[in-house]
């Protein structure tokens, strides 16, 4: 274990002078949970999460709760449901049909839509019935490859209701990454758009998948949204318009419930090999999971509350917080396209204010940058209605959270500092609003029924005060149930390093009072702006290039994005220096960017002649990590060659550690 996660690092001495924010006046006698929620939970965690399960329509109740064998667990074994029916049919049955699910925002000024709860129960009746007219059957996988619309969510509801997994795939992929995620799935059926709208302009998506099938021979259909007009390539008798497939199917459908551990999707994160590893969700734990956090973490009242997860339907956040927590608690919710600055740098704020949003959950890389921006965006606009902020996708930094409190919640809003993973499905360790005493930075403690603990090496509970490991040591409804295609990889990704319990690769400390921080990734698996990036899978993409002979990546802290990537590439010959050495930089980057996607693209390359390697030829990424967080070096006896890392060391001194493009 390292220094800095066994005793946090810098954290400790920030401990010492940690503000603490009690419930506002008033909100703990409204709050959906009480604090006796957590002795209830403690006392029989599995029971407690079979009553919370009671809250959804189930065809078939279950004959067992849990059935547990490390590491493959069943849950509410033998019951029977729908997560479409969850999420929609069973409130427009319960005369909620005139409720708003989602106030759609394009990113073009604008371009609005308004779908009632009415309206997505015959948009997902008539996807299902075409996805059953072009043979979909329950078990088929289904990829989803599509910009923040409506017909996103509709597509992935429509593929829950006939029972067919789907697999929303980032619309930031390459080609080259979505052929590689439809070949591991064997899906047949792609869905996806012309194009989306970025930064103004419209981008093309179809172009795109295009490209992936040369590699898929055996998809047999493209479902196309047209969303942006633009021109496209066509394949006849596989490409079909969704406008001319889907609005002249019937407006009912008829949906069958499915058992508990029914696939429900599939999403690729990034592992610590190249290879992405597709994680496995099933229905009934899973949405008893989102829907139960959904519901206590953010206090959510469905009749008043206007619900906002910034974030995309491509990442589990919009899986969980967009599209199943909410909709099987039949909220209101926002859903927006667009970049945060998309006509102004007040676009978030002029949202909020129309909307009238009462509770928005981002990440802190978006804070950080709406923190940049300045409050002069905020003041212009009335931000009252907010009650409620949340964070998600990595550890919020204190000065972050205070500007979100002061700022955007106007110093009265509860902060739910969330801390979770795509494996986990849903949120594990957070205050709960109107219960918890918050601190800025801090995710304070675990949900109610979640166990966790933090270990040293060898697995013994460390005391507060002190860092280690973090571990969850039972299971949970909405954990996934593999790695698709590959049991024994989920066995030893999370299972094998301490015997039994989940090991969830973040470091974590308790402090003197007991509330736990995180401490962010110890594997090589970076945070990007809330995005899990494998380094080994941008190394692969560096070596692929015909310049490229060898590559070392780490991540390097980032005040905007959390970490950034920082590359140490070898080249071919002599070397490259000058404006050549600038020019394959740049290509670089664009190489990267085309073989994973934009969010993998390096802020900084060095171009050096040598790695620091040890004597075995390993290279020592450790001091790679030094020089890109410019730390001091420490011993360099091991390596091959000490005056290699020193050499790059002083490169990127010299650069001074940045070399962004623009």
């Amino acid at each position: 274990m390292s220094d800095a996660i066994a005793d946090g690092g810098a954290l400790s001495a920030l401990l010492q002078e940690t503000r603490k924010f009690p419930p506002p006046d008033g909100f703990a006698a409204k709050a959906v949970a009480g604090p006796e929620i957590y002795a209830e939970a403690a006392a029989d965690p599995v029971a407690w999460w079979a009553e919370q399960a009671k809250g959804l329509q189930w065809e078939t109740p279950w004959d067992q709760v849990l059935d547990w064998d490390v590491p493959f667990a069943r849950w509410f074994v033998g019951g029977r449901l729908n997560a479409s029916v969850n999420c929609v049919d069973r409130h427009v049955a319960a005369g909620h049909g005139d409720r708003v699910a989602f106030h759609w925002v394009g990113e073009p000024e604008g371009d609005t839509r308004t779908i009632t709860y009415d309206d997505l129960l015959e948009m997902v009746s008539k996807a299902a019935n075409a996805l059953v007219e072009l043979g979909v059957q329950a078990e088929d996988r289904v990829a989803i490859y599509l910009p923040m619309i409506p017909e996103a969510v509709v597509a992935m509801l429509a593929c829950a209701r006939l029972g067919a997994p789907h697999s929303v795939i980032f619309g930031g992929f390459s080609a080259e990454a979505l052929a590689g995620r439809i070949l591991d799935l064997d899906a047949r059926v792609v869905i996806t758009a012309d194009g989306g709208f970025r930064r103004g302009a419209p981008s093309g998506l179809k172009v795109n998948v295009d490209e992936a099938l040369e590699q898929c021979p055996a998809v047999r259909t493209v479902l196309v949204v047209r969303r942006t007009g633009q021109d496209v390539g066509w394949q006849d008798g596989r490409d079909l318009w969704w406008h001319e497939v889907v609005d002249r199917q019937s407006p009912s459908h008829t949906p069958e419930a499915f058992d508990a551990e029914q696939p429900l999707y599939i999403m690729y994160t990034s592992g610590t090999t190249a290879k992405p590893k597709g994680i496995l969700h099933t229905t009934g734990g899973y949405l008893t999971h989102v829907a139960t956090t959904h519901r206590l973490v953010f206090d959510v009242k469905p009749d008043q509350d206007i619900f906002w997860t910034a974030a995309d339907v491509g990442w589990v956040t919009g899986h969980s917080y967009i599209v199943y927590g909410p909709l099987a608690n039949g909220t209101t919710s926002i859903m927006y396209e667009g970049l945060p600055d998309a006509g102004g740098r007040d676009r978030w704020w002029r949202i909020v204010e129309e909307y009238k949003v009462s509770i928005l959950y981002t990440a802190p890389t978006t804070i950080r940058t709406l923190m940049k921006w300045g409050e002069e965006h905020l003041a212009k606009h009335d931000l009252s209605s907010l009650r409620l902020l949340g964070s998600v996708g990595e550890p919020i930094n204190p000065e972050a959270w205070m500007w979100y409190r002061t700022n955007v919640g106007g110093g009265r809003c509860p902060i739910v500092d969330t801390w979770w993973q795509t494996e986990t499905g849903g949120i594990m360790i957070t205050p709960l609003p109107g219960v918890t005493t918050t601190k800025p930075g801090a995710a304070v403690t675990p949900f109610p029924g979640i166990g966790v603990d933090i270990v040293d090496n060898d697995g013994v509970s460390v005391g507060n005060g002190q860092g280690g490991y973090l571990l969850l040591t039972d299971p949970w409804p909405g954990m996934l149930r593999g790695i698709w295609g590959d049991p024994e990889r989920y066995r030893d990704t999370y299972w094998s390093r301490f015997e039994g319990k989940y090991f969830a690769g973040d470091g974590a400390k308790r402090d003197d009072d007991g509330d736990l921080w995180l401490l962010g990734r110890i594997d090589d698996v970076m945070n990007v702006s809330g995005h899990r990036i494998s380094t080994t899978e941008i190394e692969h993409a560096l070596v692929g290039h015909p310049a490229v002979v060898e590559a070392a990546v780490v991540g390097a802290s980032d005040p905007t994005t959390g970490q950034a990537v920082v590359a140490f590439v070898t080249v071919k010959g002599e070397g490259v220096d000058g404006e050549a050495g600038k020019a394959l930089v740049d290509d670089l980057r664009a190489h990267v960017a085309k073989v994973i996607g934009p969010i993998a693209k390096p802020r900084q390359i060095l171009l050096s002649p040598e790695l620091p390697k040890t004597r075995s030829g390993k290279i020592m990424r450790r001091l790679l990590r030094d020089v890109a967080e410019h730390r001091d070096l420490g011993d360099v006896t091991t390596l091959l060659d000490p005056t290699v890392v020193n050499m790059i060391d002083t490169q990127m001194r010299e650069s001074g550690g940045t070399d962004e493009e623009g």
